[in-house]
């Protein structure tokens, strides 16, 4: 049962901070920690699998996952989103059920390449297009891919093939390790499966806002499309099951296990002092309803808008502080150097001495991550006092 508490929004959000940003651990004990870490091809200093895991990880430099990716229990597959899962968070999602059934030429298609697969790999596209020669087809965002890239895709997506590693970002697939278990239908066994998976949700986001769990609930539709309808239920269910308190008319949830009051949350989220410049995708800032409600100004991911609409930039990473997102930094390494343009959302920066020296630890490790030397440090263009969330 729920251990019972009734937190403020200040202790919710230092226990979402403190919950999330756990002791640095080594890179295995990591990933197992939070079971899926989203990834984006973006490098803006970094990917952002990477600008999560040096949060969580000791010592941990830039495509440090992708290097030792073969050697670690992990596998990149589809959750709530794209990035590396857990074997058992991934046993969760297979066998999926893609939504488009495949025609029979498609079908004759992928049953050659599983084959081919199986007896040359792990083989990168271009082997697969060259002995194929499938041609060139309209991709899903209006661009022309080659027909074996796409169905390498989709193979992967259903849980036919694996991605081995990377070469220069590319996918090189290879055979599962394992042919994944034959999947029950019945109720119950769909029940419990959908059930560990929004658990899974929750421990890496929570808390949370019941609208952004039926958001997130949302997203899990991708990763069991064969399941679509028995989430209504299992939103249900999860609502029973976590515990909950009501804050101003918003409903928030988190494991029944955990008590947001404790010692270990609280007590670690008002003596830190530490800076950290977070990844758009950070669990502690991903959900950008909670942001708002925690911190009271609206943060957007700007890479796809319009240059001249940009408010705080390309890849605007927030910047945290204690327990409070007290502004924004863009980074980018130019001649070697570390570039860092800054903004806070008061316009200003705290005239606290303890910031001060927080935020050049932040950046000299920032600097390790990255492997350069040099920093120019600079200062953008101030937004005070955004306005929350909904309001233009």
């Amino acid at each position: 049962m729920p251990t019972p508490c009734n937190p403020s929004l200040t202790q919710l959000r230092r226990y979402a901070v403190a919950r999330s940003l756990f002791k640095p651990t080594s890179l295995p004990k990591a990933l197992a920690h939070l079971a899926f870490v989203q990834a984006d091809p973006i490098r803006a200093p970094a990917r952002a699998q990477d600008l999560i895991l040096r949060h969580r990880v000791e010592a941990y430099q830039a495509g440090d996952l992708e290097g030792r990716y073969a050697a670690l229990d992990v596998e990149e597959d589809f959750f709530v989103n794209y990035g590396f899962v857990t074997p058992a968070l991934q046993a969760l999602l297979h066998p999926r059920t893609a939504k488009a059934r495949w025609t029979r030429q498609q079908q004759t298609m992928a049953d050659e390449i599983v084959e081919f697969v199986a007896a040359n790999g792990p083989v990168h596209p271009r082997q697969v297009d060259a002995h194929f020669a499938h041609g060139r087809t309209t991709n899903w965002f209006g661009g022309n891919s080659k027909v074996s890239t796409q169905m390498l895709d989709d193979l992967h997506y259903r849980g036919l093939l694996r991605v081995a590693r990377r070469d220069n970002g590319t996918r090189v697939y290879a055979s599962p390790h394992r042919p994944h278990a034959s999947s029950s239908h019945a109720p119950e066994t769909v029940d419990a499966t959908l059930d560990a998976l929004v658990d899974a949700i929750v421990a890496l986001y929570a808390p949370l806002p019941l609208a952004s769990l039926r958001q997130l609930m949302g997203l899990l539709k991708n990763g069991v499309p064969q399941w679509h309808s028995h989430m209504p239920a299992a939103l249900v269910r999860a609502r029973l099951r976590l515990a909950h308190t009501t804050l101003d008319g918003t409903q928030w949830l988190w494991p029944a296990h955990e008590n947001p009051l404790a010692q270990r949350w609280q007590g670690a989220g008002a003596k830190d002092d530490t800076v950290r410049l977070l990844a758009p995708f950070d669990p502690v800032v991903w959900d950008r309803r909670r942001f708002a409600l925690f911190w009271n100004w609206e943060y957007k991911f700007e890479a796809y808008t319009p240059p001249a609409k940009r408010v705080r930039g390309y890849y605007a990473m927030p910047l945290l502080w204690r327990d409070e997102v007290i502004g924004w930094g863009n980074l980018a390494v130019k001649d070697g150097a570390l570039q860092v343009d800054l903004g806070y959302v008061k316009g200003t920066a705290p005239r606290d001495a303890a910031y001060t020296v927080a935020l050049q630890d932040e950046l000299a490790a920032m600097r390790g991550f990255l492997r350069v030397d040099g920093e120019r440090l600079g200062l953008a263009v101030p937004v005070p006092n955004s306005r929350p969330m909904g309001q233009r």
